[in-house]
């Protein structure tokens, strides 16, 4: 087990957890300011990853495909929100989760008669097609750092824009204590709509980002929602610090599961038994993660609300 092996995979965890923090934000600033339970999130994040591919396929300007699924999906965003989301702001979170949860059928549905039932694979764009030498033996996919590079970069315009402008002001406000900030003059409405779209934003730009790491299908947005969901209750609901926190703990911790549990179970199972341990185990990982955490912090480890 190699160094430049270990260093590679702890990359690629990075690139994971900060792909899945920007699913996570939108996800934890809705649930966490809004105490809204919107399922429908990963929908977003699918379309995304098919308007970027489909742009990107057909137009060969990445750039004009990313941005192109963030406009895209936002305006998806906004229809949901008036048409759906608006009625569910004061709903319990049962009629929540039912609701939304049928929003996701509706958009598989979508998916599958506009885009069909096959994968659809964009690929990295052109010019990050050859790998970064970084050292004499070992080369990164250039695309994986451009992933990295943008996952880290948003992350610091969004710390920024929570921490140090008044929407922010107002988002941190609602998160604490929300009936407070309504008595204090807060716009609920207005606040709520914003939130909303920015999440959704950050979702189509996550989708796009990692079409050309995997084949863009259907149902890709419910699968990722599970680890999403996962690292929002560990970083704290409604924390965008602990959903960044969180994404790359989960995001490094799977990542070495996966690419390491094979190698060390052969150390004490016959091969035919790891082929089906291994992948089970690695799977288990950011459960066990998530129990750790909540032992000592049920709150998790940077709540919003205090």
């Amino acid at each position: 087990m190699s160094s430049t092996l270990i260093a590679e995979q702890l990359l690629n965890g990075l690139g994971y957890g900060l792909m899945l923090f920007l699913l996570a934000a939108g996800l934890t600033l809705v649930f966490g300011v809004m105490d809204t339970m919107n399922l429908a999130h990963g929908s977003l994040f699918t379309m995304g990853a098919y308007i970027g591919a489909t742009l990107s396929l057909y137009t060969g300007f990445f750039v004009l495909a990313v941005a192109g699924a963030i406009v895209g999906t936002v305006l998806l965003a906004l229809a949901l929100e008036i048409a759906l989301m608006r009625r569910l702001y004061v709903s319990n979170h049962l009629v929540q989760v039912v609701a939304t949860l049928g929003v996701i059928l509706i958009v598989d549905d979508v998916v599958k008669a506009t885009w069909g039932a096959a994968p659809i694979i964009a690929g990295a764009p052109q010019v990050f097609s050859q790998p970064i030498q970084i050292t004499s033996d070992w080369a990164y996919p250039s695309y994986r750092v451009l992933v990295l590079v943008a996952g880290l970069a948003v992350a610091a315009l969004l710390y920024a824009l929570v921490n140090h402008t008044r929407l922010g002001m107002l988002v941190r406000a609602g998160a604490s204590n929300r009936a407070m900030a309504q008595m204090m003059g807060v716009r609920v409405k207005q606040v709520f709509s914003v939130i909303f779209l920015l999440g959704a934003a950050l979702a189509g730009l996550a989708g796009a980002l990692m079409g050309p790491l995997s084949a863009v299908q259907n149902g890709m947005g419910e699968t990722i929602m599970i680890p999403a969901l996962i690292v929002i209750v560990i970083g704290g609901i409604g924390s965008v610090r602990g959903a960044l926190v969180g994404a790359l703990l989960v995001g490094t911790v799977e990542t070495i599961g996966r690419a390491f549990a094979p190698a060390l179970l052969k150390q004490f199972m016959p091969p035919a038994l790891v082929a089906d341990t291994a992948p089970a185990l690695a799977g288990m990982t950011m459960y066990l993660l998530m129990v750790a955490v909540l032992f000592f912090k049920p709150r998790g480890l940077f709540p919003a609300r205090g």
